[in-house]
């Protein structure tokens, strides 16, 4: 990549000497081969201009100061150089020196109209330029239209710039560039070609400053320019506008430890060993190295994001040990992650990430930000070496007489009688289900439950077992008290159920007044007294001690189909817990 300065700032060093101009617009690329980190953009468009194969409408999106304007100006040399002889057509390297160049350059060119749609966002600035748009160009080959922000026109704006965006005169090309590409309509999105413009990697950064910094003769420290180019993630202009305020904080020079105070990461290492001191629960030093760092003037929400990254970046370099080489890690942070990777684990890595997370939105609505700061860190510094549940459930099994032995298994002073078995797994309800179908009998409310539910009839199971007291059931006879809050359609509902079931009628007596016990009270007073029962295991027991406040929430059981030896089916009572 060479280094080129624009017309308009060669123009205002030789007319004028005592005037500064700033390294982003002095060194604004002025061609294709100035562009950094935007090789695919480059290699596109370069292949377009030579096969002569040119959009009407192109979109470039991406973050700030990566280049969407830059590459429009480009774009608009490129397509409207006449060479030095003025007879040259379009090419992927513009002279900079002709009429046409000088002129874009320069923004004067009549041909080549630049708006910017944050302050002209209403559908009568569009209308000026679609006025424009079937003259022929008066000095270019083509008549080009640059619209910076475009995704801040308004959608009366975007309506009136459609038809002529899809089918446009010849000698007019549409550039837009856009920093919210989802604010963009897809209508328009449809009409254009789109480059996705990429962050600027640390790496090209870096060459970018130091090409500069050779060119003004500047003397510069290798680590300075890696800890701007790391600041200004992925932005040249960011980049180039720290870069010039180092040179100004260090008279004409670029040092480590001048850029380091600019950007604030004076006390970087401080960050490190505040860190060190959460993971390995040292409270007092936390909030003492916290005070000091909020003495010298750094930001809460800065700290805590930074705590967030190097989080991140531990849990990577965990994960992937390779990660610690990558060259976008300074030396110190490689240092640090080769020390702290093996201490702290992915779990406490992934518990410290979710506190802190978390902490961000606290701080945001907190009347003192470094006292909920403080508190965030206090209850990450008590955390971070408390034990995981499956550590502790581990701990539990290895202290707990039982050892090995399945959950459940009766033990020295557990209940002899097993629970009652809960509810019939569905797979084999379904099969009592279609036997009893079959036959044409429920024996009891519990099967009629059982034959709706695998039945999908979830409506009328729903209400028999929550808005009715069964006081009498048998073959084609049900005497029931119904709720006032039951649906006019069940009777009516049931009786076809039950006929379609069964073959036969079925004589139902309705009984109005309070409801007693339901079919839904019994299975909750069941699943109490199983849960009593399971709670007399001497593991649950010790689960339950080493879980202060926990309690058995469900209960599930597990069946598995293939039968034992004894030709019953193996099953496993299994519980959650809920803290």
């Amino acid at each position: 990549m060479k280094i080129a300065m624009s017309e308009e700032n060669t123009n205002t060093e030789t007319g004028n000497n005592d005037q500064y101009v700033v390294l982003a617009r002095k060194y604004r690329p002025q061609n294709f081969d100035d562009l950094v980190g935007q090789d695919a953009l480059v290699q596109t468009l370069t292949n377009a201009i030579k096969n002569n194969r040119l959009h009407h409408a192109y979109i470039l999106t991406g973050i700030r100061g990566v280049g969407k304007t830059t590459t429009a100006r480009i774009i608009a040399k490129a397509l409207n150089c006449i060479g030095l002889d003025g007879k040259s057509g379009p090419t992927v390297h513009p002279c900079g020196v002709c009429e046409n160049c000088k002129a874009i350059t320069e923004g004067r060119h009549i041909d080549v109209m630049e708006l910017d749609a944050a302050s002209h966002t209403g559908v009568d600035d569009i209308r000026e330029i679609l006025d424009g748009v079937r003259y022929k160009p008066t000095n270019a080959r083509y008549k080009i239209y640059i619209i910076d922000e475009v995704h801040m026109l308004s959608k009366s704006a975007f309506n009136a710039l459609l038809k002529t965006l899809e089918e446009p005169p010849s000698h007019v090309k549409f550039i837009f560039a856009t920093t919210e590409i989802r604010k963009v309509p897809v209508t328009i999105l449809s009409r254009c070609q789109r480059f996705d413009l990429q962050r600027i990697s640390i790496e090209d950064l870096t060459g970018l400053f130091k090409k500069i910094l050779d060119n003004e003769k500047i003397s510069y420290d290798e680590e300075a320019l890696h800890i701007i180019a790391k600041a200004a993630d992925g932005s040249a202009r960011d980049g180039e506008s720290l870069l010039d305020q180092s040179i100004s904080l260090g008279g004409g020079k670029v040092r480590t430890d001048i850029v380091k105070n600019m950007i604030g990461l004076a006390d970087r290492n401080q960050v490190f060993e505040l860190f060190e001191n959460l993971a390995t629960g040292k409270v007092d030093k936390v909030i003492t190295n916290l005070q000091e760092q909020y003495k010298n003037g750094a930001n809460p929400t800065t700290l805590l994001q930074d705590l967030i990254n190097i989080t991140h970046m531990l849990a990577k370099a965990r994960i992937i040990p390779s990660s610690v080489n990558d060259i976008s890690l300074t030396e110190n942070e490689r240092d640090f992650c080769n020390k702290m990777s093996p201490v702290v684990s992915i779990a406490v890595l992934s518990k410290i990430w979710q506190m802190m997370i978390k902490g961000l939105g606290e701080l945001q609505v907190a009347p003192v930000q470094i006292d909920a700061l403080e508190m965030i860190l206090i209850r990450v510094a008590y955390s971070a070496n408390l034990p995981t549940p499956y550590e502790l459930l581990n701990d539990v099994k290895k202290n707990s007489s039982l050892g090995n032995s399945r959950p459940f298994e009766a033990a020295a002073g557990a209940p002899q009688k097993a629970p009652e078995p809960m509810a019939v797994n569905p797979v084999i309800k379904e099969e009592l289900t279609q036997e009893k179908t079959n036959s044409g009998i429920f024996k009891s409310a519990e099967d009629l439950v059982a034959y709706l539910e695998a039945n999908r009839k979830m409506l009328v199971s729903y209400a028999i077992k929550n808005d009715v007291t069964i006081h009498e059931f048998s073959d084609g006879f049900m005497k029931m008290t119904i709720s006032d809050k039951i649906h006019p359609d069940f009777i009516m509902n049931l009786h076809k159920i039950l006929a379609e079931a069964t073959g036969k009628e079925w004589k139902i007596d309705i009984l109005r007044g309070h409801l007693g016990e339901t079919i839904a009270d019994k299975e909750r007073a069941k699943s109490e007294e199983e849960k009593r029962s399971i709670m007399e295991y001497p593991l649950v027991k010790a689960i339950m001690a080493e879980f202060k406040g926990a309690k058995i929430e469900t209960l599930t059981r597990r069946v598995d189909l293939e039968e034992t030896a004894d030709g019953e089916a193996d099953s496993e009572l299994f519980f959650e817990e809920e803290n």
